[in-house]
């Protein structure tokens, strides 16, 4: 028997919650973590262009992973802002593919950038006097070239396996972005293909890339306590400090959002985790950064001193 469905050209989202007393204290909340999320991430990237003492390869990897930070909270952001301040929360059928496809592409590739920064650290304090030698710019550009299209492959795999799926139950979708769990729930096709794709594909880059970032810290952890000087190992474990700070935010949130079976998913607890690696991660990085790095803290020192001088 062949049955007729109504193709879905378009999407509902539900938002972050259903309380309207709440949405203008929600909008301004998020709509000032964007705004600290680009001036943040922008001014980290203007920074390292500017100051000479910032040209090497391990502040090369943080302005680019500074820009996808900026690129996956803006594939989301706004969206999700205009859904707390209008009553016009459709998305259409394209805007959801290519929302899910940007924000697939920039947070693959931020984790892939994390475990590239974990191999500019091993590298620079497990060979230090080949440091140099290794991380030519060559090869720094190879590593983020591949980080991006590890990003692309991926969310190409993960766009086309979803949006070929046949929507034809519902078209809302509870959440404020298009993401993979929710897409699912509302498709009437067998997801079974995808779902393992989804997981498998999910797993080789995270667990991969979460290998590499290990195994380098393994190593570098070893070489820092072979340092005889409480100062020296001080000072080595700081050029660390902020890169492991991020990958621990990052990677608790994925693995927790992503490598779980879909029956275990609560969609209200997985919008608050959500928030927190789509938007507040972003925002905190510069802060991260900044604050934990000695260089970073100098160079925008001086810049402040600079601006005031011309002023």
């Amino acid at each position: 028997m062949k049955l007729n469905h109504t193709v879905v050209t378009e999407f509902i989202l539900v938002g972050f919650m259903d309380h309207p007393e709440f949405q203008v204290a929600l909008f301004t909340m998020f709509l000032i973590i964007y705004i600290f999320t680009l001036v943040g991430n922008l001014g980290i990237i203007l920074l390292i262009k500017i100051d000479r003492q910032l040209h090497s390869p391990m502040y090369f990897f943080l302005s680019n992973l500074s820009l996808v930070d900026v690129g996956y909270s803006t594939a989301i952001a706004p969206k999700m802002l205009m859904t707390f301040i209008s009553e016009n929360k459709v998305i259409s059928f394209t805007g959801c593919t290519m929302q899910f496809f940007f924000f697939c592409v920039f947070v693959t590739t931020e984790g892939t950038l994390l475990a590239v920064m974990a191999y500019d650290r091993f590298t620079a304090i497990c060979n230090p006097l080949l440091y140099m030698i290794v991380m030519t710019p060559k090869l720094c550009i190879t590593l983020l070239v591949s980080a991006y299209m590890c990003g692309f492959f991926n969310s190409i795999v993960h766009t086309v396996l979803i949006f070929r799926l046949s929507f034809c139950n519902s078209n809302i979708i509870n959440h404020f972005f298009c993401d993979t769990p929710p897409i699912l729930k509302l498709s009437c096709s067998d997801t079974h293909i995808t779902d393992i794709v989804h997981f498998i594909l999910s797993t080789i880059i995270a667990i991969g890339t979460f290998l590499i970032i290990l195994v380098s810290y393994i190593y570098i952890v070893s070489a820092i306590m072979r340092i005889k000087s409480t100062q020296g190992r001080c000072k080595a474990f700081s050029t660390c400090a902020s890169h492991l700070t991020a990958v621990t935010v990052l990677y608790g949130t994925l693995f927790f959002i992503y490598l779980r079976p879909s029956s275990s998913f609560s969609m209200d607890q997985d919008k608050v985790v959500s928030v927190f690696y789509a938007l507040v991660i972003p925002m905190l990085n510069p802060l991260i950064y900044s604050l934990r790095n000695e260089d970073v803290k100098d160079a925008f020192i001086k810049a402040v001193n600079r601006v005031a001088l011309l002023g």
